[in-house]
């Protein structure tokens, strides 16, 4: 019988992943996030403070995490190769155009951001995302993937989405809101973020990456609305991310090809990671 997990531990790592997708916060945003109780909050955050992970926020209010948060995954070489062809892909993105870029996989009936650089922004509407996971249905990231994907697979996509309790992955009409979601992908080449989700000061366009005839991952840039015009969208945040799209593909063709495979092929989600620059 396997021992039972130290609750302590559970709770202390559930507040670092909500610190981590904030630039700063309290301890009542701290609770209403992870729903712990305030005097646990405070004995733990007093410990990770100890430990050099946690700092006390600008002039003092609420807190943040350092830097020292990054040597946590500093001996992690996982990750899917989408992730591994894309990095450079995505930081070029955010290099040239400024805004944050993301690449996400699918994971169960959600994608999962694997990639990004917000960290990098400037100008980023989001502190982190790295590991959030977004609605097919209602993200850019997700609707890229529905609109994109095998028929075959959308309809498995489509019986697990119906069989959730959450709102917006289940939305009222979920086979006519995925059959627009659907035609509105293929007609435009690329697909943007619900205007009724939240934060809705921002915007997110997003494509996918063929690899195949399947899609391998998503890549998408987001952006405060009131900076960019849909004419900008169209004219250059959009051919910028279709091109992205397709030398990722090219990277991860030739990352496949260049590595020896045991048995049959190797999946796209299960390579070691070794970032190339880009060719």
């Amino acid at each position: 019988m396997s021992e039972p997990p130290v609750q302590s531990v559970l709770r202390a790592i559930a507040l670092l992943r909500e610190l981590n997708r904030q630039r700063n916060t309290t301890v009542d945003g701290l609770h209403r996030a992870t729903r712990l109780p305030k005097p646990t909050i405070v004995r733990l955050l007093n410990t990770l403070a100890k430990a050099g992970l946690v700092m006390n926020g600008e002039r003092g209010i609420g807190y943040r995490v350092t830097s020292g948060v990054a040597a946590l995954s500093a001996g992690f070489h996982g990750g899917p190769l989408v992730a591994e062809a894309g990095r450079p892909w995505a930081a070029d993105l955010t290099r040239r155009l400024q805004w944050p870029a993301a690449i996400a996989v699918l994971d169960g009936g959600r994608m999962e951001v694997c990639v990004s650089t917000a960290a990098d922004s400037a100008v980023s509407p989001f502190h982190a995302t790295i590991g959030v996971r977004l609605s097919l249905v209602s993200r850019a990231l997700g609707r890229a993937y529905l609109g994109f994907c095998p028929a075959a697979e959308r309809r498995i996509l489509v019986r697990m989405l119906a069989a959730s309790s959450d709102p917006e992955d289940n939305p009222p009409y979920l086979e006519r809101v995925v059959e627009r979601v659907v035609a509105t992908a293929r007609r435009q080449g690329f697909t943007e973020r619900d205007p009724k989700v939240e934060p809705r000061t921002s915007n997110t366009l997003a494509v996918p990456i063929m690899v195949g005839g399947a899609v391998a991952g998503t890549i998408g840039l987001s952006f405060f609305r009131s900076a960019v015009s849909h004419a900008m969208a169209m004219g250059e945040l959009v051919p910028a991310l279709q091109q992205a799209s397709r030398e990722i593909a090219n990277s991860m063709e030739r990352l496949q090809s260049a590595r020896p495979q045991v048995s049959g092929t190797i999946p796209a989600s299960g390579m070691e990671r070794n970032s190339p620059p880009p060719a």
